[in-house]
């Protein structure tokens, strides 16, 4: 398989069963389905850490969160690295060093200070975590083509603890579509994609161009064809809402509060649900548009395309919206599409990978090599159905969203466990309990004992190799097997070098 363009299509806090091709049967998903039929859909992809600018960072370097230490959106920011340290390896500077036109088309926020052109992107600069509908670039796009601005009405929200309004969950948009900011980025990204295609047909650069949509994160703000398209009667509710945080750490009860579940009828769930599939609608719709122009313009045999997305949504699974420190499926796994030329149509890989898988993908797509990508694998043998060894787990971190809160997580095939240091772990068994409802830690079951003690070892052991110092917390707090080094890091007294 060879593809020496890259066009990378990207959404924010999207779940993986709005999709048809993951199997929801009322979504209207044509375009990403095709890309699914013609090339490889990955059924276990997560991502390294549920919220944006720690898993964007992630795409851009190949490190796992806790090695770049950008940790958290800088809107709710508590005091972590906001921006990648000088020096710090991204796959955008080395595409340049190469000789590729690079370009990013709408959400960055993989830091704050720098933005997207600070490495090397060209494209618009759209900062921010959702739509920026007062971007100057946008209001010069509606005025251009005589649209009118944005207004709303029919806002979805709750009531929060103290009594005051929830956040905004959804709105109608009085806009047509084509003067959605949906829209708009895909034009901005076609007619950069024509200008790109100019460069490469006459044999002078390659190119790699991301469209990056802010949606379908919350609030969902579509116009009345998405916001109506689906019926409400006809979604079904994550099981998950039967929800009572029994044996779960107590933030999660907490944050059903703050995301205000329990304030609104079921039936505005439904609807909420309904709006977020009409959202995803709405942009695989615009991914089309510039599906198409890949066509038109000739470039769909010299071109791998990706589609992800930085991290889920809850969607009322868990009694919870948006994202959050619970490491549940809805929020860590994710969808994860790749067609590169040549490779088989239609294919169906298990393995576990990760958004930060990418990088090394894209930088052996371009002929570099991956290895200061140091927490990056190629996809491109599992792209080219090569039966290859591969971890037959994964690791996810989370470093905290509105306050400082440490988990690690190990899924495997059966088993996913999460370790909280502030309140009781987490033992989730998928094939008998696929929901994540019971969790098995917190009732000390008997018959996952051997469990939970061989998942602590290897999520210790995972963590001590890569670097990642929470393993000093687990080396004192549990059974992890065992210890080949002084527990008390103290090197002062005899019990080191009986350790040793």
């Amino acid at each position: 398989m060879a593809a020496k363009n890259v066009l990378f299509l990207m959404t924010d806090q999207h779940r993986a069963d709005t999709l048809g091709a993951y199997g929801n049967p009322l979504a209207s998903t044509p375009v990403l389905d095709g890309l699914a039929a013609s090339g490889t859909r990955f059924d276990r992809w997560y991502t390294p850490t549920a919220i944006c600018t720690p898993s964007r960072a992630s795409l851009l370097t190949g490190q796992a969160p806790f090695r770049h230490q950008v940790l958290a959106n800088h809107e709710r920011n508590v005091g972590y690295q906001e921006d990648l340290a000088e020096g710090t390896f991204t796959f955008v500077e080395a595409l340049r060093e190469r000789g590729y036109n690079t370009g990013l088309v709408g959400k960055w926020h993989a830091g704050t200070e720098k933005n997207a052109a600070s490495f090397g992107f060209d494209g618009p600069d759209l900062p921010g975590w959702h739509n920026p509908v007062d971007n100057p670039d946008y209001l010069a796009y509606l005025a251009e083509h005589d649209l009118p601005p944005y207004e709303i009405s029919d806002r979805v929200r709750g009531t929060l603890p103290n009594g005051g309004p929830g956040n905004l969950l959804a709105a109608r948009l009085h806009q047509p579509v084509e003067a959605t900011f949906e829209h708009y980025l895909a034009t901005r990204t076609i007619e950069l994609l024509e200008r790109y295609a100019d460069d490469f047909r006459s044999g002078e650069r390659p190119f790699f161009l991301e469209l990056s949509f802010f949606g379908p994160h919350l609030p969902y703000i579509v116009p009345d064809e998405y916001f109506d398209m689906f019926d409400p009667a006809d979604v079904e509710l994550p099981a998950s809402i039967a929800e009572t945080f029994e044996g779960k750490p107590p933030v999660q009860a907490n944050y059903s509060a703050h995301w205000t579940f329990d304030t609104m009828p079921i039936e505005v769930t439904r609807k909420l649900i309904a709006v977020y599939w009409g959202y995803v609608t709405l942009i695989d719709q615009q991914i089309g548009r510039v599906m198409d122009a890949l066509e038109r313009l000739g470039l769909v045999d010299d071109t791998a395309v990706f589609f992800t997305c930085d991290h889920g949504e809850f969607t009322g699974a868990h009694r919870l919206h948006d994202k959050g420190p619970a490491m549940y499926e809805d929020i860590y796994r994710t969808p994860g599409l790749l067609r590169v030329p040549g490779g088989p149509a239609g294919q169906v890989r298990t393995e576990f990978v990760s958004l930060l898988d990418c990088t090394a993908t894209i930088l052996e797509l371009a002929g570099i090599d991956p290895a200061p990508a140091v927490d990056s694998r190629s996809l491109l043998p599992l792209a080219a159905g090569e039966d290859v060894e591969w971890q037959q787990d994964i690791v996810c971190e989370f470093h905290g969203h509105h306050f400082p809160y440490p988990q690690r997580m190990l899924r495997e095939d059966r088993y996913k466990l999460v370790v909280n240091p502030d309140s009781v772990n987490e033992l989730y068994d998928l094939h008998t309990d696929p929901d994540e409802l019971t969790n098995a830690y917190a009732y000390a079951d008997p018959g996952l004992a051997d469990v939970r003690r061989r998942m602590m070892g290897r999520l210790y052991r995972l963590l001590r190799d890569r670097g990642d110092n929470f393993y000093h917390w687990m080396t004192t707090m549990y059974d992890v097997g065992e210890v080949d080094h002084d527990p008390t890091q103290s090197g002062l007294d005899e019990t080191t070098y009986a350790a040793r």
